[in-house]
Formats: structure tokens, sequence, C-alpha cells
């Protein structure tokens, strides 16, 4: 073996020593530093959802999210997935965002994973948070 082969080897060998691969992780294993990163992280998302909500999300008129529901009022994201007369169909409730930004927002409609859209309903969804889920609710 060449000296490289032989230190990836060594490389090894002294992974498997400490016991790492043998044990896999488990989903549930976590402490408070986790959990208090993990908020902060939804939290500093909320807070872009707020800013994209309240006026920037740069769409071509001057109407914005809160001029019609002012923080978050009204959009009820514990009701979904819903039928939507608008729409015509079942929606959940990104598609009703991008109804909502292609119309009266007269933007262009987000990819369901697009940052933004996470981070508007992220906000939507603080600002309703303690209400109980009722999928389908009119």
């Amino acid at each position: 073996m060449d000296s490289r082969t032989m230190r990836y080897v060594a490389a090894g060998v002294i992974f498997l020593a400490s016991g790492q691969m043998l044990v896999p992780a488990q989903a549930d294993e976590f402490d408070q530093a986790d959990l208090d990163r993990w908020q902060q992280e939804y939290m500093s998302v909320v807070e872009q959802g707020e800013k994209l909500f309240h006026g920037g999300l740069g769409n071509r008129n001057t109407v914005s999210c809160d001029q019609c529901h002012p923080n978050g009022a009204n959009t009820h994201p514990e009701t979904y997935p819903k039928f939507q007369q608008q729409i015509g169909r079942v929606v959940v409730l990104g598609e009703m965002i991008n109804w909502c930004i292609m119309n009266p927002l007269e933007g262009a409609a987000l990819a369901l994973d697009d940052s933004s859209m996470v981070a508007l309903q992220a906000y939507i969804h603080q600002e309703r948070r303690g209400r109980e889920l009722a999928p389908g609710k009119h």
C-alpha cells in the first residue's frame, strides 16, 4: 500500500474504533441546545415571512398581504387543505398564497418549496398559533 492509502485505512480504523459508525444516531437524540437553535432558526424564518407579508414581495403594484390580512388575520392556515372557491378545488395554504400573489398583488407565483413561500407560511402559522386544527373547515 502507498502512504496515502495507509492514511485512509488508519483513519477508517480510528473511526470504527470510536464506535461512531457502529451505533447509528437516533432521530430523537437532541438536547436543549438543539431545541434552542431550532427555535431560533424557526423565528428567523418567521421574521423573514413577516417582512414579505408586509410589503416585501417585490410585486409590480403597491398591494401587500397585510392590506387584506392585517397580522395574518382571516388567513386560517389551520383549516387547510380545504376547498377554495377562488381556485375551484381543494388546495393547500401555499396554493392560496400563490392565488393572492398572482391576483390582488399582481406578482409571480412562488414554488411551494421556495424559501419565501416557507417564510410566508411560517409567519401566518405563527400569527395563528394556538388555534385548533380544522382541515376542510370554512
